[in-house]
Order: structure tokens, then sequence, then C-alpha cells
């Protein structure tokens, strides 16, 4: 029986071994760059998808901060510490999320600081609202006592106001009023006698004669009474210096008499001295007493 030969000698085969293990090799090698670089770019656009995420978290909390700062309420020193210590926090966070490549231990320390931060946040917002609110119901005292306050403050000075008006009406009972309120004209001859006239040129003084209408209520006791006399061109004659009150304002006065009231019928007179010659026409006067007007009459001179 003839032996075969085998095509290929066994020096050719190691050859198509070595090739196919190399070819395997290489295929595998591959294959294992291929998946590699795969995981590599999914692992960076994990990291990168995390870290916008992250950087957007930021943003968020950063604008809640403001939504809190912007309501009108006083801060205590803790809370203005607080929000300074957050601030420096969401800056670092920011620049640090800001660089280009950020690793994985990196963006687990972000995300771990966030989470602080988060909580920080929900506190200070917590102490905020309650301070807030604190501050509603003291500005709803302050505002309920300013209302009070005022409402006792108008109820005094309408209680001030009527207590005067009443303190008024009382003096004004207790003044003492004239009646019977007649004026003559002197001349006054060398004996000292007092003769009525009624021509201005003869006329040297003015005696006004009244009465006092019985008052219970009027003090018994001295009293001033007032004149003032008035030319016939209504010119008050008087002495600038003479000033007493009257009516509620200060006025100047002709002459003054202090007579004692015993609330009975005693009839009164004043004399006045005209320091200035009598002219034609009428002279008129007016009486007061315990600041208010007392009476009046008039006199016509030919």
């Amino acid at each position: 029986m003839l032996d075969r030969k085998d095509p290929v000698n066994k020096g050719d085969r190691n050859k198509i071994y070595f090739l196919i293990v190399v070819i395997a090799a290489l295929l595998g090698t591959n294959a294992f760059l291929y998946f590699k670089d795969k995981h590599e770019k999914e692992r960076f656009v994990t990291t990168n998808t995390e870290k916008e995420r992250l950087k957007l978290e930021v943003e968020k909390i950063e604008v809640e901060f403001d939504k809190v700062n912007t309501m009108n309420v006083s801060l205590t020193e803790k809370l203005q510490k607080e929000q300074q210590l957050a601030r420096a926090k969401i800056s670092a966070l920011k620049q640090s999320l800001q660089r280009g490549q950020v690793t994985q231990a990196e963006l687990i320390t972000a995300q771990s600081e966030l989470k602080k931060l988060r909580s920080f946040l929900n506190d200070y917002k917590e102490d905020f609202y309650r301070l807030e609110k604190e501050n509603t119901f003291l500005k709803a005292e302050r505002d309920s006592l300013v209302k009070s306050v005022t409402n006792v403050s108008a109820r005094a000075s309408a209680l001030e106001k009527k207590n005067s008006e009443l303190s008024a009406k009382v003096k004004s009972s207790e003044a003492l009023k004239a009646f019977n309120v007649t004026m003559l004209a002197f001349k006054v001859k060398n004996s000292g006698k007092n003769v009525e006239v009624t021509k201005a040129s003869a006329a040297k003084k003015l005696v006004t004669y009244f009465s006092i209408i019985p008052n219970q209520l009027a003090s018994k006791d001295y009293h001033k009474i007032y004149i003032r006399v008035f030319d016939p061109s209504g010119n008050l004659v008087a002495d600038e210096q003479n000033m007493f009150e009257a009516d509620g304002q200060e006025m100047q006065y002709s002459d003054m008499i202090t007579i004692s009231y015993n609330n009975d019928d005693t009839a009164y007179n004043i004399e006045w001295v005209n320091p200035r010659q009598f002219i034609k026409g009428t002279y008129s006067i007016l009486l007061y007493a315990n600041g208010f007007t007392m009476g009046k009459a008039a006199i016509t001179l030919k």
C-alpha cells in the first residue's frame, strides 16, 4: 500500500496556526479596545450629564435664596451669618463645576455638598418664615397698640376739648354782667362840682353808670372792671401801656376800677376824663369783667 503525501508540510502548518492565533489576538484586542472606548464614552457622557444636573441644582438653590431674601424681613444676626455661609458654598460649588473636566470623586464630593446645601436651605427657609411670621405678629400687635393709643389720644383730646368748653362755660357763667348801663357827659366847675352837659366843647369827662345782674355763681369778692372808650371816628382812646385780656385776646383799656361784689343791687359808676378835646359825635364804651364783655353804652355830643 502506498503512503499518501500531505500537501501541506509541517512547517507551513505551524505558520498557519500562528497566523490564526495572531488574528484571534488582534480581534480580541480590537474588541477590548472597542468596548473600553465605548465604556469611557458612556462614562464621560454620564459624568457630563451629572455635572450639568448638579450645576442646575446649584442655580435652583441660589434662586431660592434670592427669592427668600426679596421678602421685606429684617434678618437676625444668626440668619445673616447663615446666608453668608450658604452664598460662599454656592460660589465654591459653581466654581468647581465650571471646570472642563470633573472626576468621579469630585462629582461625589459635589453631590454630598449639594445635599448638605439643600438641607441647609430648608432649615434657613424654616427659620426665615418663622421670623416673618413673628414679625407679622409683632407688626399686628404694634398696629393694634398704635390704634389703641390713637383712640385713647383722640378720646383724651375730646375730653380735654369738652373740659375746656365746660371750663369756658363755667367761667362765662361766673362772669359779671351789667344792666341799665347809661352814660353822661360832664364839665367840672372850679368848685369841683360836676355839671351835666350835652355839648362836646363843654364836656371834660364821661361817667358810665351800671348795675350788675345777680349771679349766684359769681364770687363775692373784688372784681376789676375795665372800660374801653371809642371816639366818633371809632378810634380807641387809651394808653398803649394799659393792657388786659378779654374774649381770648390781649387788648388796651381806657380806664379800670375795682369793685366789691356781694350779689346785691349795688349801683356802680366809672368816671373817665378825656385826655383830649371832645369832638362832636357819638362816643361809645365797652365794659369788661372776668375776661368777658360786661356791657356797653353810647352818648352823642352836639
